[in-house]
């Protein structure tokens, strides 16, 4: 699935694929949570990433924009209380030079899309407070009480597929 916001150049959301892909979703997670937020690397990276469905935004000319990825089955069923036929949404994170473009909403439908195809019928997430109003405009609502994560506020939120 490609797009092409208006002023940007245009990229291709798509499920990563082989050792260069997902090393250029690490490559975006490395600057957004362990550079610019301050999220230690020990956790940002974790035994979950080896099963997940990475996505991946990039342009043509090979540039990642953004990533994200989905945990499903028994993975994701310890973190959305058990449940297998929810999948967890995490690691979202669109590098500064692509933000505002739709790469974040593109990549949320990618993964939605993922969970879809793999049955699915919803998928939660663990939503940055700042982040609440982006997942809300996408159909997500938010349920219980606000938590830590690695030092920064957090909220789960759930969105029916």
């Amino acid at each position: 699935m490609g797009s092409e916001p208006a002023g940007a150049v245009p990229y291709d959301v798509r499920i990563a694929e082989g050792p260069a892909d997902l090393a250029a979703c690490f490559a975006v997670r490395e600057q957004v949570f362990v550079v610019e937020q301050r999220v230690p690397a020990d956790i940002e990276y974790d035994a979950y990433d080896a099963g997940a469905v990475h996505v991946l935004a990039i342009t043509a000319d090979g540039l990642p924009l953004g990533t994200g990825r989905l945990l499903y089955g028994a993975a994701a069923a310890a973190k959305t209380g058990g449940d297998p036929a929810v999948g967890s949404l995490g690691r979202l994170a669109v590098g500064r030079e692509a933000r505002g473009l739709g790469v974040g909403a593109a990549l949320v439908r990618a993964i939605e899309d993922a969970a879809g195809e793999r049955g699915l019928s919803a998928v939660d997430l663990h939503a940055q407070t700042h982040a609440l109003g982006f997942y809300e405009r996408l159909g997500y609502a938010a349920y219980g009480p606000e938590f830590p994560d690695a030092g920064i506020p957090h909220r789960a939120m759930r969105r029916a597929l």
